[in-house]
Order: structure tokens, then sequence, then C-alpha cells
């Protein structure tokens, strides 16, 4: 199968996941948008999404899906989302959509994190993929120089010959170079960092169960 295909079958395996009469807690990214076209198909059974970017929120809402706000709602009972990596632990790297810092908010209310990925995402460790950091402009070359002091090196993400706007008006720098052996420690070190908004290691949110399409199938990973 192509890896559209796997999408679309992950997508359309992590419906049975969303509790029906409750909101569910919807990411962002091409193997998301599989779930949300999934999802229209039962959306007469849920009260709704909560949604982490403006793009995800824009295609549930074509789709005729309400939308919540993150600040109308307690917990969620499930959060369903793609990773650009996963390891054997549950941990992620996200933010290639640039939508990090949202889809950390969306999955920390929620009870449960579904991963949706490809086979190709998965990992023994961690750095492979660019790891995404959003930041304050202002502070994008000293958070540069510290990743260099780590071995990494730190792109600014550019769109259209300018740096990438995030959906909270921050920039993005994509780090190469890396491999995150302790993603909690790494994780709640460079949170530290001033001018850090989010870094895309997802470990203190991390996945309990991974959905992942290979040639022979949905395969169920949990953590």
């Amino acid at each position: 199968m192509t890896q559209d295909e796997l999408k679309t079958l992950v997508g359309q395996a992590a419906v049975k996941y969303v509790v029906k009469g409750e909101i569910v807690g919807v990411g962002t990214g091409s193997t998301v948008n599989k779930f949300i076209d999934a999802l229209a198909a039962i959306k007469s059974e849920i009260k709704g999404a909560v949604s982490s970017s403006v793009a995800s929120t824009e295609r549930l809402k074509a789709l005729g899906i309400k939308v919540f706000d993150a600040n109308e709602v307690i917990e969620l009972s499930v959060y369903i989302d793609g990773a650009d990596e996963i390891d054997h632990s549950g941990y992620m790297v996200k933010g290639g959509g640039a939508a990090l810092t949202r889809e950390k908010i969306v999955a920390s209310l929620s009870k449960k994190f579904v991963c949706i990925a490809d086979e190709s995402k998965l990992v023994k460790t961690m750095g492979a993929f660019p790891l995404p950091v959003e930041v304050i402009p202002m502070a994008a070359q000293r958070i540069s120089a510290l990743f260099a002091a780590k071995g990494g090196s730190a792109q600014l993400r550019m769109k259209d010959s300018a740096p990438l706007v995030t959906d909270n008006g921050q920039h993005i720098l994509d780090v190469t170079g890396l491999q995150i052996a302790d993603p909690l420690a790494f994780e709640s070190e460079v949170n530290q960092w001033p001018g850090v908004v989010t870094v895309g290691v997802f470990a203190h949110q991390k996945a309990q169960v991974c959905l992942l399409g290979t040639s022979t199938g949905v395969k169920t990973l949990e953590f």
C-alpha cells in the first residue's frame, strides 16, 4: 500500500476510540485529516471536537462537526493525533505541521492519547526527524546556540521566503543532529530555556496507544 493508503487505514481505525456522546480531541496533519474525514461518518454520535490548529478546525467545520474552544472543556476522553516519530515507549516528536503547542495543550486535557502513524514513523531513538521547537522570535539566536552546544543545528523554518508564523504568532526552529536518548529529561530541560514556547518532544504527554499502518494492516501498540 502507498503511504497515503496507510494513513487512510489508521485514520479509519482510530474512530473506534472515539467515545460516543462526548467531545473528541483532534490533532493536525495529513494523517489526522484522514481521521477527520472518517469522523464525519459518526458526527451525529458525538458532541463535537476540540481542535489543535486553525487548519483542523476549518476541516472539521466544513464537514459539519462542531468545534469547541479548549477553555470550554474540563477533560477529554481521547486525543487522536499523528507523529513525526514515535519510539517503543510511546514518546514522540511532533510539530512538522507547526501546531505543536496547541497539540500539547489538547493532549494535556485528554485521558488517552491515541497516535496514528504509518510504520516509517516508528524508531528506536528519536532524532532522525528534525525536532520542531516553537520560539519567541527574539530568542531564536540564543536558543540556536544552546542546541549547538548539544551538537544540534537549528534552522529557522521558512514559508514563502519569510519565517513561518505559527497560529500563536511565533516562529519554529527545526533542529537536526540530535539523539534524544532520554525524552523526559530532554523535554524538561528545553522547556526551561527562556524563549521556548514548546519543544516538539512529547514525553510528558506521551501516547498510550499507537495505531501503526503496515503493509499487512493496522498494528496496535500499547504503552
